[in-house]
């Protein structure tokens, strides 16, 4: 008993550590205690498991406080479920799996920090072409701050406390100064929209959102609205940190916000003067003045996601055509699956490129027929990813959760971006708090329809054959 009790304890804390489902951990952890009849209660809270041993009929109880902060580690996480799934089969006793779950939470990441800030930068660079309309002189520039991003993120907050505090804030500030800086170049040459948003799209809570979401649709009530809480007040902290970030530029640059007007859409510019006519049929007594506006009348259909792209302009400053996507998304793919701690050498790497890739074929067709509905696209690209990792997991056998996490991860930003972006934050400070909250409105939106996509894709799935005896290791 005290053996199935410390494996119980290692599962609980490797789950938290690497990313598992929050919403399947408590299910996951209670058919693992009933097949090992190791006489457990679980509670979960974010960032916390509880983890109550003891029989019902006795009054003694023995209570451990399972606490774990990590993000997702995709190939620990498939060893995780390995491990779960032979230890509850038969296949591999508990103290075997309670030192394979031991080596696994001792193990440095995969990758190093310059691999890990590489691939941040692939990431930021191509989503900003894929989803937020960047040319390509834009792409390096949020690659390059997304780079900055992950170091600091995964070097200094890291090691301070003090520092990991205000990490957001501060990122963000970065992130929109130097956008704003390139934006207000005269010619715009560069688009503060693409830029900013690609540029910060690593630390948008829409994955939190997503998770809150699914706990509050599974009736975990608790978890569920922290977490929600939580991912609100996290987006208005960003959109603040990028309505100072921009408004800090036009501050140290008054040129810029005088440039800023002139670039807007549409441009309207008066000239005022004297006129004072020498020839007429009806005489003037002194001189009139008149005003004359110069309207700029800019095509919209030339605005793709808050960038103007004049077709007279060169190749790299227009949008990659359609035939890019063809090996742009798989680039994303794989460099979203490596970023998230996905072993290189595994076929399961290719299984998660296959579903992301299918995922946002599904966006782009129900896109072109609904624009605009980004709750409705997400559901569909959720839909179909769904139904893949579960008929993935309950025919070959595989991981569902790892399988779909990247192409999850591809209809976040790709449904923030059907919103918009972040182009509301461009306004002026006095509407930073209400531009914060429409972000947030927009992943709540989006999360909604992945949560229902999701759920449907698994009772289509699990309508029919056998009931699993373990839990769902899946979204």
């Amino acid at each position: 008993m005290e053996k199935r009790r410390k494996f119980m304890i290692k599962l609980a804390k490797s789950l938290l550590a690497f990313g598992a489902p929050s919403h399947r951990i408590e299910s996951q952890l209670t058919a693992a205690s009933e097949i090992l009849d190791a006489k457990a209660a679980f509670v979960h809270i974010p960032g916390v498991i509880i983890v109550t041993f003891g029989d019902e009929n006795k009054a003694s109880v023995e209570t451990h406080f399972v606490k774990a902060n990590g993000r997702i580690a995709l190939t620990n996480l498939h060893e995780v479920h390995l491990i779960y799934r032979k230890v509850l089969h038969d296949k591999m006793t508990v103290e075997e799996g309670t030192r394979a779950l031991k080596r696994l939470l001792m193990a440095p990441p995969i990758y190093s920090l310059g691999i890990r800030c590489l691939l941040a930068f692939v990431c930021a660079s191509t989503i900003c072409v894929l989803a937020f309309g960047g040319s390509i002189i834009d792409m390096w520039i949020s690659g390059f701050c997304a780079c900055v991003l992950q170091y600091l993120g995964l070097n200094a907050a890291a090691k301070s406390a003090m520092y990991a505090n205000v990490y957001e804030i501060s990122v963000s500030i970065i992130v929109s100064f130097v956008a704003r800086a390139l934006g207000t170049i005269p010619g715009n040459l560069f688009c503060y929209n693409a830029i900013s948003s690609a540029g910060v799209v690593l630390i948008l809570p829409g994955f939190t959102i997503l998770m809150s979401a699914l706990e509050l649709t599974s009736r975990n009530m608790l978890s569920g609205s922290v977490r929600m809480v939580y991912s609100i007040i996290y987006t208005l902290f960003l959109g603040f940190g990028l309505t100072i970030g921009s408004d800090l530029y036009l501050v140290v640059n008054p040129f810029a916000r005088r440039e800023l007007q002139r670039a807007s859409i549409p441009n309207y510019k008066m000239y005022h003067g004297n006129f004072t006519p020498h020839n007429g049929s009806f005489p003037l007594h002194g001189a009139s003045t008149f005003g004359f506006a110069d309207a700029t009348i800019v095509d919209h259909r030339y605005i793709l996601r808050g960038c103007y792209r004049d077709p007279s302009w060169p190749w790299f400053r227009q949008p990659l055509p359609w035939w890019s996507l063809f090996f742009l998304v798989p680039i994303y793919s794989i460099c979203s699956s490596l970023a998230n701690l996905q072993s290189l050498r595994s076929w399961q790497l290719l299984v998660m490129v296959t579903f992301s890739c299918c995922a946002f074929a599904v966006n782009r067709l129900v896109e072109n027929a609904l624009p605009g509905r980004g709750d409705i696209v997400s559901a569909a690209g959720a839909l179909v990813i769904g139904m893949l990792g579960n008929v993935y997991s309950r025919v070959v056998r595989g991981t569902a959760f790892t399988s779909m996490v990247t192409g999850v991860l591809f209809l976040v930003p790709s449904g923030i971006a059907l919103g918009g972006g972040l182009l509301a934050t461009q306004t002026s400070s006095t509407q930073q708090y209400r531009t914060g909250f429409a972000l947030a409105i927009r992943m709540i939106q989006v999360a909604i329809g992945i949560t229902v996509g999701l759920f449907v894709s698994q009772i289509f799935v699990y309508m029919t054959g056998r009931r699993k005896n373990a839990a769902h290791f899946a979204f």
